[in-house]
């Protein structure tokens, strides 16, 4: 009876990361260029009471079946779905969304030394005139420089393959001012997030790979999340249900013992 207890426990608390995940990604429904998050589990070790009547040697009582008692659940991973999300219109010459695999790749450092990879192009101008993210990373061009564009450029436009250039004022020829830096990875989905929509490399991940011409950037777009709403509610009502369940195990296993306790009174 006490292993109903702990395999209704490992259920609580698998439904209870199952929720928590689910509840990250409602809140990061509007999040430019989130991906949703997908919880992965597996069963535990099992205890044999009685094998097949094959490892038995076909013994004529032995159960041809075997009798297993399963000892729960527990979270095995949560996989990143790198689904493309919907591009949305916006106003901002400066807003660009990515088509395809690839990730932006910005720096803490204007060297370039600690890079990030981040599918938000929700780029901004600081004083100085280099584009940054909103938390002031700097985007870095195809080669590695910062993205420079000076005070009072008009026309401000990000072609199809990254190069972004502008105009002056009484000059209208278009100066180009570097390539966007896009990359891709053999395996994405290992990739560490960091918090404010930025991934770092990892071993599972593999090395950034030029991707650019896999690619493509959208001015005037940003990338929305890739969660579906209605999906994360069903699934958020399946893990309600579940944990409701296992508690009513909790509840039932601890009944019986309480009858077994009783039996010499």
């Amino acid at each position: 009876m006490m292993r109903s207890l702990y395999t209704a426990a490992s259920g609580l608390a698998a439904q209870q990361f199952n929720i928590d995940t689910i509840s990250n990604n409602l809140a990061n429904v509007n999040t430019t260029g989130y991906k949703k998050i997908r919880p992965e589990f597996q069963d535990l070790f099992y205890t044999s009471l009685q094998r097949p009547a094959a490892e038995q040697g076909g013994q004529a009582l032995a159960s041809p079946m075997g009798l297993l008692v399963g000892h729960g659940v527990r979270p095995s991973g949560s996989q990143s779905l790198m689904d493309q999300g919907n591009p949305q219109k916006t106003d901002n010459a400066l807003d660009a969304a990515l088509m395809g695999r690839g990730f932006f790749v910005v720096s803490e450092d204007r060297e370039g030394l600690n890079r990030f990879y981040t599918r938000d192009g929700s780029f901004k101008q600081d004083a100085g005139g280099d584009i940054v993210t909103s938390d002031g990373y700097y985007v870095l061009s195809d080669n590695g420089d910062v993205i420079n564009i000076p005070g009072g450029a008009q026309e401000i436009c990000i072609a199809r393959d990254g190069l972004f250039s502008y105009t002056m004022p009484g000059d209208d020829e278009a100066i180009n001012a570097g390539r966007l830096g896009v990359v891709q990875f053999a395996n994405p989905v290992g990739l560490a997030r960091e918090g404010h929509n930025l991934y770092q490399v990892t071993a599972a991940s593999g090395n950034p790979q030029a991707s650019i011409a896999d690619s493509t950037v959208e001015q005037y777009y940003l990338e929305s999340a890739n969660v579906q709403v209605v999906d994360e509610i069903v699934n958020l009502i399946t893990a309600q249900r579940a944990y409701e369940l296992n508690s009513k195990a909790v509840q039932a296993a601890d009944e019986m013992l309480g009858i077994a306790n009783n039996l010499r009174r």
